[in-house]
């Protein structure tokens, strides 16, 4: 019998929407309960995350209420961490391959993603670092993808890792929300629509059209959360 599993998740937050969209993935049976991160609950920290970060996970011990979490389940915390404990509990989901050459793959896509695309992004989005430094981690993803299909063929670990932050990319640019001058988030979607990164944006494609990506993200509110969260960063500037 499965053991109870409860996601605490902010729809804002791109390392928890990894988290939900694994779980979807393997249509997993869990309670997603979220967390206000601009007013956390005085009883997360202590009781679930010491880190006072989402996502986390609490899982075994009794049913619960999520807002009165039990001592005796299991609190884990971290995105990736909790990617991988959801592709070991569901295996049929096939979210971590079983091939050694796949899952290798996989997890340097991971790796990419960590340590060139998302600092580029954010590099970009909050500060207003250099256009071309992110379109150079685009191209670096780019390169590391199939012909056809997803990350490493078959959806994986590695397409649950990227797409939360493609999303909220793309929210940005087209509502020119950022550190960026207006008008350059428009630049940056008129360069990745060029025919250098056709892959890439079919790639981006599939992610979207994939029934996980559709029950985990609200574009109206991730929307209206950056404008109203980030909308100031380019006068801080």
């Amino acid at each position: 019998m499965a053991q109870q599993l409860t996601l605490y998740t902010a729809k804002i937050c791109p390392y928890a929407h990894r988290v939900e969209l694994a779980l979807e993935e393997a249509k997993a049976n869990y309670t997603k309960y979220q967390i206000d991160l601009s007013n956390k609950p005085s009883w997360y920290a202590p009781q679930v995350n010491p880190a006072s970060k989402v996502p986390a996970i609490a899982y075994g011990g009794p049913q619960v209420p999520p807002d009165q979490p039990s001592p005796d389940s299991t609190k884990i915390a971290e995105s990736l961490i909790l990617v991988e404990f959801v592709a070991d509990l569901y295996p049929h989901a096939h979210l971590l391959p079983s091939d050694p050459v796949l899952k290798a793959k996989a997890r340097f896509f991971v790796d990419t993603v960590s340590t060139k695309l998302v600092p580029a992004w954010l590099a970009f989005f909050r500060s207003n670092g250099p256009q071309q430094a992110f379109f150079d981690a685009v191209a670096a993803v780019q390169a590391l993808l199939p012909s056809e299909g997803f990350a490493v063929g078959e959806y994986s670990i590695a397409d649950v890792a990227v797409a939360p932050f493609l999303a909220r990319a793309h929210v940005a640019l087209r509502n020119e929300v950022g550190a960026y001058p207006v008008g350059a988030g428009k630049q940056v979607l008129d360069t990745l629509a060029e025919p250098r990164f056709a892959r890439f944006q079919k790639y981006w494609a599939d992610l979207q059209a994939r029934p996980n990506f559709k029950a985990t993200f609200d574009e109206e509110y991730v929307t209206e959360s950056y404008k109203a969260k980030f909308g100031n960063l380019r006068a801080q500037i």
